[in-house]
């Protein structure tokens, strides 16, 4: 079946309203394809802003959630909160929450569980360690972490996985197209042994780590790239090419403010 091609941007810790601004006014008048999905995650302080200003077209996502709906829980937000901004997304299991924040499986699973159960569409990310890789145990380690995530879906069409290398994300190193393709493949495998062959052909598996303008197409044309969850490149003028990278041509008519380059340079 035909999977619509979804491209998220995570700007991460980066941004204040002049220059998260004059990005979302870049975005709102670039030519973007109707057949990509575009999703923006914006720092939880600026969502409300981030959804007023961007255009219908492009969804935002909160770029994290807690598993309860409210509570003490000093310096959290809820899906509750995502979704009274107006906000229909959230990136749950990254791997800087995972490996900065040490966040379990457990509790990402959790975490998944109720934002889809409070009607958030979920980003649900996965991904091996450099040394994982290094020691052959890349499908262990991701089939691993998908289980936990597909033990607390009821409802697929809400949820795109979202595949991360770890030594891809920051390094300026990407997995190959065939390197990608490969864990894509083996991931919808495991998906239909372990969920259905329903969920397997019409979930969408989209790729992230370092992607960029230069690398993006190739990525794109891979049978099970379904998109990508683009972190630096998202605050670069390169980000309208990598949302394009399957249906137009590259397009660099619209210039992102100076800053946007500057601050991500060494992300």
């Amino acid at each position: 079946m035909t999977r619509k091609f979804f491209v998220g941007g995570n700007w991460k810790m980066n941004g204040d309203k002049k220059s998260l601004g004059e990005l979302i006014n870049t975005l709102n008048s670039a030519k973007i394809s109707g057949d990509v999905e575009v999703v923006c995650g914006a720092p939880s302080i600026y969502l409300d802003f981030a959804r007023s200003k961007l255009d219908a077209k492009i969804g935002v996502a909160a770029q994290n959630c807690y598993k309860v709906a409210k509570g003490a829980f000093t310096g959290e937000i809820s899906p509750a909160m995502i979704k009274d901004c107006g906000v229909g997304w959230v990136i749950l299991g990254h791997s800087e929450r995972r490996h900065v924040f040490g966040e379990s499986d457990e509790l990402i699973g959790q975490k998944v569980a109720h934002a889809l159960e409070s009607g958030l569409g979920v980003i649900a990310c996965i991904g091996e360690k450099l040394d994982e890789r290094e020691a052959g145990i890349t499908e262990k380690v991701v089939f691993e972490q998908t289980k936990v995530i597909a033990d607390n879906v009821k409802d697929w069409s809400k949820v795109v996985l979202a595949y991360e290398p770890v030594w891809a994300i920051g390094t300026g190193k990407t997995a190959s197209p065939q390197q990608a393709q490969e864990v894509h493949d083996k991931l919808r495998q495991w998906i239909k042994a372990n969920v259905s062959e329903a969920v397997a052909s019409s979930v969408r598996i989209i790729y992230g780590g370092s992607v960029t303008g230069a690398t993006c197409k190739e990525l794109a044309s891979q049978k099970d790239v379904d998109g990508f969850l683009v972190g630096g490149a998202s605050l670069k003028p390169e980000f309208v090419e990598i949302i394009n990278a399957k249906h137009l041509d590259p397009i660099r008519t619209f210039i992102f403010p100076k800053w946007s380059c500057d601050a991500v340079a060494s992300l």
